[in-house]
């Protein structure tokens, strides 16, 4: 190994004091035209903010108190022609050096007096909106973003602006939208020697907040509390804007650390909440209590997606869940879901139920262990291949007693109490005392292949759950963009009915699934004696309710001589029982709309060998309306009638109208005009008559292509729904 001569030395330190030199006379000469520069890039801040956001940006003065610290002063910000955005006093920054020669702006130390941050909202007008200006469209076609990158800068750019000295006093920040608002007022926030403390005054004098705790941005280390003086942590404008209620004694948000590698941005975190109460009408009837609940969260993005990875934990209480979440953008969106836990103790299960969001539960005393998988992947290009498992398994589960319900109770005689728009109706007893309660033997085959053929044909083995059944609904409800009906099965209609109110909130649907859960793994009750009640408890008409009812008042006989045609129109009307009367003529005959429903019913339950094969309609041409009921049947268009036909039973919002005639009023005849156009008719409700003009009397061909053109979109509905419910 050659050693370097003296001659190169001398070469080597002759260039690096050159260097110095040069640095220090560009620095001097930088240093002496330092205002020049500032009041050049503050002059192009303006015309930028005015040309790109039509911003009106003033700086009363601006100029260097040291080698790298501003100080600026009266500064305002006013969008062209909207109310003033921002006015700060004083605000004094300085800037790292070393950050800065590498590119990157990032703050030191920030004194900030007396500002305001005014965002109004008025009658759709915003003094904020430039935020979310599109840029102009270009004829070039751009490549996609990479997300992994994006993340990592907007990281960079947030911790980066946090300085690593803070003193700020006297910030007012106000939002208002229209009648609506909220005021904070930050009196004092420090950050000094990695530590944050401050002082925020809530609509003057609502409340008192603090922010507190390590703040370290330039290590990516930040763990901060929020927490109120006295009280909860409460948000007055979310519960006035959105009818949400949410309070907490403390938030605690933690960041550890900020990777990037291998085309992933990974950020690990934790956010945790001590009693946290939440109250929203889609939520819950009544308060939602987490008395202690955390997530380590662990957020992947990569080049064309963002995820929660699996490593991230969901903990409850006395319970923890491993959570996966990914949502991919491009080049088509899907949607991934994985919840897993390992084995738990069933009694820390229940302990750990918010308060208030199971209140059947409350008490329950169980032993045994659970275990709970669920996994859901959603291509939205196709939705009809969602795949949807879930699964909660036991290991020697049983129940040393009930809690606030008895889940049992159904076993014996007991009352039952419907709900009609939340209004309780006339109380029954569900037992022998009961004049129309029919023991299973006791109610036709006819009816009960029929039913459970429409509603749940593999009933008798599965258990509470059909999984293909829910994973039609997804779909379904994913095409349509709504909620629809469908999934249910026969347990779980008795439970929503015989332990639920029919409120619709989502811890109620939560809860009619853990309830068909328990008593289904349990062994809590018989096949046959939860189809039993469920014939007995469910509606069958306005103010019907179980078999024995509805077979006396639509046939006049006993539901054990029921026959296939009229098991097969009980079963028609059971997801729209107010409407029943509907499927009706005058003459007391079945719509010529309900054939194909028939025929489709038929030939599924001859196909479990539940009945005869049968050319000629499964019944469909020997039901009538007994005579009572028959003499008063309203004349109404085929397409009012197949419309109301289709209405669901959750719908208890829709009020149907009844179909009978008012005896008092007679029938007008129709005039030459009403006989050629169609006479409207006026017995059914306003909404449905201007949607549905068309009448039975007088009709054109044109009128009948339509007609027949309704009947064969009723019957591709009907045949959808049995689809949606697995049954098809």
């Amino acid at each position: 190994m050659h050693r370097p001569t003296s001659k190169y030395i001398r070469i080597a330190g002759i260039v690096a004091i050159s260097l110095i030199i040069l640095l220090l006379i560009g620095g001097y000469t930088a240093y002496g035209k330092r205002e020049a520069i500032l009041q050049k890039e503050i002059a192009k801040a303006k015309e930028k903010a005015k040309k790109d956001y039509n911003l009106n940006v003033n700086i009363g003065s601006a100029h260097f108190t040291g080698l790298t610290t501003v100080s600026l002063s009266d500064i305002t910000v006013v969008p062209d022609q909207r109310d003033s955005l921002l006015s700060i006093k004083k605000f004094d920054v300085s800037i790292k050096i070393i950050p800065l020669i590498f590119g990157n702006v990032k703050l030191a130390d920030v004194v900030l007096d007396n500002g305001h941050l005014n965002l109004t909202d008025i009658k759709g007008v915003k003094n904020f909106d430039f935020l979310f200006k599109k840029k102009k469209d270009t004829t070039e076609k751009k490549e996609r973003a990479d997300l992994s990158v994006l993340a990592n800068n907007l990281v960079k750019q947030v911790l980066y602006k946090i300085p690593d000295d803070l003193d700020l006093r006297n910030f007012l920040i106000t939002f208002k939208k229209d009648s609506a608002g909220i005021k904070l007022l930050a009196q004092s926030a420090v950050i000094k020697d990695g530590k944050l403390s401050s002082t925020i005054k809530v609509n003057d004098t609502l409340a008192t907040w603090h922010f507190a705790g390590k703040m370290h941005p330039s290590d990516k280390d930040i763990d901060v509390h929020l927490y109120a003086d006295g009280k909860k942590v409460e948000i007055p404008y979310i519960q006035d804007r959105y009818h949400l209620k949410v309070n907490f004694d403390t938030v605690s948000t933690r960041l550890e650390k900020v990777e990037n590698s291998d085309g992933v941005t990974k950020i690990y975190g934790s956010w945790s909440v001590k009693n946290l109460l939440i109250n929203h009408p889609a939520l819950s009837s009544s308060d939602i209590i987490v008395p202690d609940g955390s997530i380590d969260a662990n957020v992947f993005v990569g080049k064309n997606y963002v995820s929660l990875d699996s490593s991230s934990v969901i903990k409850l209480k006395k319970i923890a869940v491993k959570t996966y979440l990914k949502y991919q953008l491009y080049p088509v969106k899907t949607y991934t879901i994985k919840v897993n836990s390992d084995w738990m103790n069933a009694q820390d299960v229940f302990d750990s139920f918010p308060q208030g969001m199971f209140d059947s539960f409350d008490g329950i005393q169980v032993t045994g262990k659970v275990k709970y998988h669920l996994h859901v992947f959603l291509d939205s290009s196709n939705p009809d291949q969602v795949q949807f498992e879930s699964a909660l398994a036991k290991d020697n589960l049983n129940i040393v007693k009930y809690g606030k319900t008895d889940l049992g109770r159904l076993n014996r005689p007991f009352t039952y109490t419907p709900y009609e728009k939340g209004k309780p109706m006339p109380s029954r007893i569900i037992g022998p005392q009961n004049p129309d309660y029919t023991p299973l033997q006791d109610i036709s085959p006819n009816v009960k292949y029929a039913v459970m053929t429409s509603e749940d044909p593999s009933f008798y083995t599965n258990h509470g759950f059909v999984e293909e059944s829910i994973r039609r609904s997804i779909a379904t409800d994913i095409k349509q963009k709504k909620f629809k009906r469908g999934g249910s099965t026969i347990s779980m209609q008795l439970i929503k009915n015989a332990f639920l109110s029919r409120e619709k909130t989502l811890s109620r649907k939560i809860e009619e699934i853990l309830i068909v859960w328990m008593i289904e793994n349990n062994n809590v009750m018989s096949k046959d004696r939860m189809l039993e009640v469920y014939f007995n408890i469910v509606e069958w008409g306005r103010g019907i309710y179980g078999i024995g009812e509805a077979s006396r008042y639509y046939f006049g006989k006993s539901p054990s001589t029921l026959t296939l045609g009229e098991g097969i129109y009980l079963a028609s009307i059971l997801p729209h029982p107010k409407t029943g009367l509907y499927s009706f003529q005058p003459d007391g005959s079945l719509r010529p709309s309900l054939i194909n429903y028939y025929n489709l019913i038929g030939k599924m339950m001859a196909a479990r060998k539940w009945t005869d094969p049968d050319s000629s309609g499964y019944g469909y041409y020997s039901v009538r309306l007994k005579e009572s009921l028959r003499q008063n049947i309203a004349p109404v268009s085929t397409a009012v009638a197949d419309s109301l036909m289709k209405q669901n039973n959750d719908d208890d919002d829709v009020d149907v109208q009844p179909v009978l005639n008012t005896p008092t009023v007679p029938e007008k005849k129709p005039n030459f005009f009403q006989r050629l156009f169609g006479k409207k008719d006026t017995t059914v409700h306003k909404q449905i008559e201007k949607e549905f003009p068309i009448d039975t009397v007088g009709k054109t061909k044109k009128q009948i292509r339509q007609e027949k053109r309704a009947q064969r979109k009723l019957e591709k509905q009907r045949e959808k729904e049995l689809r949606d419910k697995g049954l098809m």
